[in-house]
């Protein structure tokens, strides 16, 4: 926190003087320093006595020297009207150490004590009584009341009367008040607090101050519900408890023998809980999940978190479904400067619905290690389940799990310089169903790879050259293919021409590869090898110009493309294919040599690409407002290399791309694609987007999404306050703060296929946000098959600043998956200052 405060004066401007009676209403009390009384009657006006400093740290002479020349100064500099004066300079602030969010310990002890009052009286280094607005400041701990006593040697203060306490943001109320003051121990009676990091409060007989830190609060009620106007208020929620346990160094509290009520009716009994007094991460139990459907009869899942360290926590779980037997599982995760990953696993010993054990686990790791040869890095992704049916049988379990293909994959990398090579193994894990077969894709068991890439080659060439040998393995009854050995080299040159207009890159290819076959392909031949070239040209301009439309400028661009590429004719009918797929046709690949991603297949080539952009720049800031895109491809020969299955492309001119963006404000954004066949006249693939967010929690997002003969879909989201319909916009308090009280939220995502006329995923909730709780409830119908779907119903109320009780899983979950820029009306932000709640 960046404080500025006007430079102070760096002694007293006058004198102070200890005055015993009525005319001193401040004082100033060192601990270290003792009370000098005196009982003659003070010769300056009340006003002029009321600073009271123990021991003036200079003489009186000298102090009032430097108060006469402080003073004088400005009056002579006036009077010198001809000649210029620093005096006539405004002020500058600067930077403070004297307002710190958290005061060093080496600098608190030796902290002075003020104290003020109607009157004051007291002995030199023993005692001062302050009656009348008393009031007693050391550090960040301010203490008011009617009456105060404070007992220097023991730093005993004893308030009397409409006594409050601001400690760090942290106030207390009450009768009465025996504390010390720098140890911050002692109590308070009939006490109200207040606790600045969640602003919940509640009602104490008894508060106990165990340290600064600490502190224990008997027959306790706590909430986050903040008190209205009217008389009869009572709070929504309340946490009754015989004794609440407030620690604000590991930011937890604490409830023993604790009720919770919610509108006024008891709703959870809690022999013990810990809750956050921050967003500040802690081990516990977490609050329980609870969930009832047809496949797992009633499911109560308790987890317990556990805060290992800064950079290391683990989450424990055990669940009970009624009709299917027990679950434990576990998340571990931790996170290192080079390093990081998590482990995620579950068994059920003996699950009644398959009559068998059931487990699954997921693990990922991410890491690099610096050594003297050069960079080491080291990935894995394992993901691996006890039987076919998992996917379908736990909805609950993690991401990867939920799949029908499970990767394990295991990655050795190394770098030094231009050099990089890696080791790789992969194998997948199919889970099939006998009314949906799935062909395997294949295990690479293992992948040597080596690249060379040299970033200071003359005459501004660019160049590289990679090597790569892999295992592929599969089962061959399912693949149909035989299993193979295969290796490739693919170096490639090129030379960049760039200008500010424009650029022109020519590029030469040169890929080998050889296959090494366990079985013989159809010609008999148990091994094949091929060679081919690629040459390419690419090459654009850059034109700009100042342009005007609706009332605003713009920096427009034109942007003229042309892309050649040539690759001679090999067939290459006979080769298996292990890893290769047909590239998606978009602004991306479109002008690429290959029409193909993988090695199995170079497509033999002999076209031009011609395509051309314009955008519409905010000339301020650069950002782009518009763009407009078009592109196709011009054939000169047939391309005669396929995958297994395709046809030969004979059509001398492509479909047609046509794409176009528009993000006029930061309110509307629209984005669409459409492949067009001119032949036909008819559009093969369309995609078209549109958004609306006029604010936090208010968006609308649309899609429609076509593929000729395959599917047609609508895909509309959104996140939108209900009150709206009636006229209440809510409060703008920013994000993560919600609206307001009393007010309502649609939140939904549908998904509909135009082609089967039917609802495919089904996402619709509310939110109602009651200020100091949420309540949420959710209708979630998602499709895990072609013909199967799982139908859930979710309720969650949360407690905001305490807690969640879900029924279910969570909605918030939900939303977040499959909601377009859903926010929590509830997000963690950071922790207010001291100073925000300052006396």
């Amino acid at each position: 926190m960046d404080n500025r405060i006007l430079k102070p004066a760096p002694w007293p401007l006058r004198p102070a003087r200890v005055i015993p009676s009525a005319l001193a209403p401040n004082a100033h009390v060192p601990r270290s320093q003792p009370i000098t009384a005196q009982t003659s009657p003070p010769r300056t006006r009340p006003a002029a006595a009321a600073a009271l400093r123990l021991r003036p740290p200079v003489p009186r002479a000298l102090a009032y020297c430097i108060a006469l020349a402080w003073c004088g100064l400005p009056l002579a500099a006036q009077a010198q009207a001809a000649a210029p004066s620093a005096w006539d300079e405004p002020l500058t602030l600067r930077k403070s150490p004297a307002l710190q969010e958290t005061i060093p310990e080496s600098v608190r002890t030796q902290l002075p004590v003020f104290v003020t009052g109607d009157r004051i009286s007291g002995q030199t280094d023993l005692n001062a009584t302050i009656e009348g607005n008393a009031e007693l400041r050391r550090g960040d701990t301010v203490i008011r009341a009617d009456r105060l006593d404070y007992n220097v040697p023991e730093d005993l203060a004893k308030a009397r009367g409409n006594v409050r306490i601001n400690r760090a943001g942290n106030s207390y109320e009450g009768s009465a008040l025996d504390l010390r003051v720098d140890a911050f121990e002692g109590f308070f009676t009939d006490a109200r607090y207040r606790l600045l990091a969640t602003q919940a409060h509640g009602e104490a007989n008894r508060v106990d101050f165990i340290d600064r830190d600490r502190a224990l609060v008997h027959s306790a009620t706590y909430t986050t519900c903040q008190r209205d106007n009217e008389a009869s208020w009572s709070p929504a929620w309340v946490l009754r408890a015989d004794k609440i346990r407030i620690d604000n160094e590991e930011e937890v509290g604490t409830a023993e023998g604790a009720v919770l009520e919610f509108q006024g009716v008891p709703v959870l009994p809690i022999p013990y809980i810990t809750f956050p007094l921050s967003d500040k991460r802690k081990s516990g139990l977490l609050p329980p999940t609870i969930g009832l459907d047809s496949r797992d009869g009633l499911d109560y899942t308790q987890p317990y978190y556990w805060n290992i360290a800064p950079n290391r926590d683990a989450t424990l779980r055990a669940a009970l479904m009624s009709k299917r037997g027990a679950n434990l599982g576990g998340e571990f995760r931790y996170l290192e400067p080079t390093y990081q990953g998590e482990i995620n696993a579950d068994v059920m010993p003996s699950d009644r619905l398959r009559d068998r054990e059931r487990w699954g686990i997921t693990a990922k790791h991410q890491g690099v290690i610096d050594s003297s040869i050069g960079g080491l890095g080291l990935n894995l992704n394992l993901n691996r389940v006890s039987d076919d049916n998992y996917w379908r049988d736990f909805g609950r379990a993690s991401e990867p799990l939920r799949q029908r293909l499970l990767p394990n994959d295991a990655m050795l990398s190394w770098g030094s310089g231009d050099f990089s090579a890696q080791v790789r193994t992969l194998k997948w894990q199919t889970l099939q169903d006998v009314t949906s077969p799935i062909v395997p894709p294949y295990d690479r068991m293992p992948q040597l790879s080596w690249r060379y890439t040299p970033s200071a080659l003359p005459g501004g060439l660019d160049a590289s050259v990679e090597l790569d040998t892999t295992r592929f393995e599969a089962a061959r009854a399912l693949t149909g293919q035989p299993n193979a050995d295969r290796s490739y080299a693919l170096a490639q040159i090129s030379r960049p021409f760039l200008s500010p207009g424009g650029f022109v890159t020519p590029k030469l290819q040169l890929h080998t590869t050889h296959y090494q076959f366990d079985s013989a392909l159809s010609n008999g031949s148990r091994s094949a090898s091929r060679t081919l070239p690629t040459f390419s040209v690419d090459s654009g301009l850059v034109f700009e110009r100042d342009a005007s439309f609706f009332g605003r400028s713009f920096l427009q661009t034109l942007e003229p493309r042309a892309f050649y590429t040539y690759t001679p004719f090999s067939d290459q009918s006979r080769l298996p294919v292990y890893d290769t797929a047909a590239n998606d046709f978009n602004f991306a690949t479109v002008y690429t040599e290959n029409a193909y991603g993988g090695n199995d297949r170079i497509a033999d080539n002999n076209l031009l690409t011609l395509g051309v952009t314009t955008r519409l720049l905010d000339p301020d800031t650069g950002a782009e407002n518009v763009r407009f895109g078009v592109a196709q491809r011009l054939r000169f020969s047939d391309q005669d290399v396929t995958l297994p299955g395709m046809a030969p492309v004979s059509e001398r001119l492509s479909d047609v791309l046509v794409g176009a963006g528009i993000n006029w404000t930061q309110k509307w954004a629209f984005d669409s694609l459409v492949q067009y066949n001119p032949k036909t006249q008819r559009s093969i693939r369309s995609t078209l987007s549109a958004r609306y967010s006029p604010g936090n929690y208010r968006t609308v997002s649309a899609a429609y999404r076509f593929q000729r003969g395959t599917s047609e879909q609508i895909d509309i989201g959104w996140q939108w306050p209900l009150n709206d319909l009636w006229g209440d916009k809510g409060q703008d308090l920013g994000a993560g703060r919600g609206q307001g009280g009393g007010r309502w939220y649609s939140v939904a995502r549908l998904n509909y296929s135009m082609q089967d006329r039917k609802l495919v995923d089904t996402v619709v909730g509310l939110e109602y946000d009651s200020c100091c709780w949420i309540g949420r409830v959710v209708l979630e119908r998602l499709q895990n098959s072609t013909s199967t779907s799982n139908t859930r119903l979710l309720f969650q109320i949360e407690f905001v600043g305490f807690s969640r009780l879900s029924l279910g899983a969570s909605p918030l979950e939900t939303f977040r998956q499959h909601v377009p820029r859903y926010q929590y009306l509830r997000d963690q932000v950071s922790a207010p200052s001291r100073f925000s709640n300052y006396d």
